[in-house]
């Protein structure tokens, strides 16, 4: 079989390459991402505020109430298809660690509930959370152990 080879000089290949890849807008992704993080971050604080002030909770337990109500929020919001559009317009302004860890659980849920409640949602619920509750659990009993041993 006779194969031709065709050789690109670089620059004719670097001016190929920039007329077929859109412009990066990274100062208003940036600005996205700054925006909607923050709103995210306001929702968790003033959760927090009103589990301290309202619901007469400590301070700990109040900042636990608003990652409940930011996960609950980035569930509810991940099953509407709602929080993929807020994802593409803000990138990782709307993946801060918590909302990000909701969004990676439900989604993998989302594309087999037709299987049922049980083998279908259910199961896959923790593909994606399973490696981590393993991991972080494995690692929060190993820095116990540590402590217990060095500060014992």
């Amino acid at each position: 079989m006779n194969r031709k080879h065709i050789r690109t000089d670089p620059a004719a290949y670097e001016q190929m390459t920039r007329q077929a890849s859109p412009p990066s807008r990274m100062v208003q992704g940036v600005f996205r991402a700054f925006w909607v993080g923050g709103v995210v971050c306001i929702i968790g604080q003033l959760a927090a505020e009103t589990g301290v002030q309202l619901m007469k909770m400590t301070p700990a337990d109040g900042y636990c109430f608003a990652a409940i109500i930011l996960v609950l929020l980035t569930a509810i919001l991940t099953g509407a298809g709602v929080f993929d559009r807020i994802g593409q317009y803000a990138g990782a302004g709307a993946f801060v660690p918590i909302t990000g860890f909701a969004n990676a659980m439900v989604s993998p849920a989302l594309e087999f509930r037709r299987e049922g409640m049980v083998l279908g949602l259910g199961a896959k619920l923790f593909t994606i959370a399973g490696p981590v509750l393993v991991y972080g659990i494995g690692a929060s009993v190993l820095v116990g152990l540590v402590y217990a041993i060095i500060f014992s």
